[in-house]
């Protein structure tokens, strides 16, 4: 199976693109600061998911990989609040944003703790 087929991914991948599309609109202010940050670590939950199941062959790298992709889909949530405290974001899209990324992040801990189920041999 290929890693974008992974729901954490997709949904992982449609969070990050929700969030780059809204962050066109903060200011220009914000461009070196929260824009950056909210797009790297929102684009980071996928590059983590997809580097963690290509190392699936190795229990320990692969959870630890979606350990990384679940901590920064956390620092997302971080920033989408502070877009939201900013009135960057206005308060239902920010519920929504939320809610998407609390979804990811039970796909992700999911596949943690059932690594077996991604093809990964228990040691």
């Amino acid at each position: 199976m290929d890693f974008k087929k992974l729901l954490a991914y997709q949904k992982g991948f449609e969070l990050a693109m929700s969030i780059f599309e809204i962050s066109k609109s903060f200011p220009k202010e914000e461009i070196y600061s929260l824009t950056d940050q909210i797009r790297r670590c929102s684009r980071s939950v996928c590059a983590n998911i997809s580097e963690s199941y290509r190392k699936r062959k190795y229990p320990k790298h692969f959870i630890s990989k979606l350990t990384d992709a679940d901590a920064e889909n956390s620092e997302t949530n971080t920033w989408l609040d502070f877009a939201f405290e900013c009135k960057y974001i206005p308060k239902e899209k920010y519920i929504e944003l939320i809610n998407k990324g609390t979804e990811v992040g039970k796909l992700i801990n999911y596949m943690i703790n059932n690594p077996s189920k991604f093809g990964v041999k228990e040691e």
